[in-house]
Parts: structure tokens; C-alpha cells; sequence
């Protein structure tokens, strides 16, 4: 909802224009397109540099509830800094058990697809450690960081998901 709904009075004329704010107005905002936004690309560590990279994130907010949606695809000038990586909400996160995002990462290399999470931690603003699984040992899983997965020109990560917001 876009609002907080009215409180009604007994005996109260309701006109067509209240209607549609309270009902239609509110339908629509449930209806509506996604939201788009940029998130923030960060890092523990050194700053990553997207370069010629594109990254682009939408959203629907309904009521509390976020939908989200975050691609960044990796670009022959961009570089992931060092310390784990990151990116921004936009909306922050509840003070609890806001939620868990999935995340996956299309390579071009040897091992093409990695499929992982990112926890979010209590009223955060950010993603935090997004988690990817390791190829090489079944049930490992590592911080998504500069070393690895080393990725190339036209790779994407994406990180999706739904969580409840701080408002």
C-alpha cells in the first residue's frame, strides 16, 4: 500500500474521489510496474570498479514486503576491488529475521553457473556476504569476494529474492 489506510466515521458521505484513493489507488500500487533503482556495488576491502560493466536493480515494495531483483554483468573493464562484495538495498531491512536472498553466478569459464545466498542481517542496508557454492567440494560454500569466482567479460551475478523492510 502506498499509505496507511483511512479510518472511517460513522455517518461519514463518501465521495467517488475518497474511493479511489483508498481502493483503486491502492490496488494500483499493488499492481504496478517494478520499481527500478541503482544499487551500490561495495566491498570489504578495496572498492570494486564497474567500469564498462552494467548494473541495475528493480524492486515492488507492498506493505512491508520486498520484492527484489539486482543483475551485474561483469564487463571486460570492471574489477572487483578485494574483501568480500556487496550491494545495496533499497529499502532497509527489518531489526528481525528480515530475510534470506538466493544468488547465482553465469560464467563463461569451466564451471558455468554457481548458485549461492545472501543472508540479510538485522535492519541492514546492504546485502552483506553473498555466499557461493563451491564447484570443487560438494557442501562448501565461499564468500563471494575478488578471488573468486574469477569472472570475465558478459559473466552475470544476480541476486534476487524477497524480504521484509524496516517500513
Amino acid at each position: 500500500m502506498t499509505f496507511a489506510p483511512r479510518t472511517w466515521v460513522v455517518g461519514e458521505v463518501v465521495s467517488a474521489a475518497t474511493m479511489n484513493q483508498e481502493i483503486r489507488d491502492q490496488w494500483n500500487s499493488v499492481l504496478d510496474a517494478w520499481t527500478a533503482y541503482t544499487p551500490t556495488w561495495t566491498s570489504s576491502g578495496t572498492a570494486p570498479v564497474l567500469g564498462n560493466g552494467v548494473l541495475g536493480g528493480r524492486y515492488m515494495k507492498v506493505g512491508r514486503t520486498v520484492h527484489l531483483s539486482i543483475t551485474l554483468t561483469w564487463g571486460s573493464t570492471t574489477t572487483p576491488g578485494s574483501g568480500n562484495l556487496s550491494f545495496s538495498l533499497p529499502t532497509p531491512a527489518a531489526a528481525s529475521l528480515p530475510g534470506v536472498l538466493s544468488a547465482t553466478c553465469t560464467t563463461t569459464g569451466s564451471v558455468n553457473f554457481l548458485v549461492g545466498a545472501a543472508p540479510l542481517g538485522n535492519g541492514t542496508s546492504s546485502t552483506g556476504t553473498i555466499w557461493l557454492a563451491n564447484p570443487g567440494t560438494i557442501g562448501d560454500w565461499n564468500a563471494w569476494a575478488a578471488g573468486g569466482p574469477t569472472l570475465a567479460a558478459g559473466d552475470i551475478v544476480r541476486v534476487y529474492g524477497t524480504y521484509q523492510s524496516a517500513t
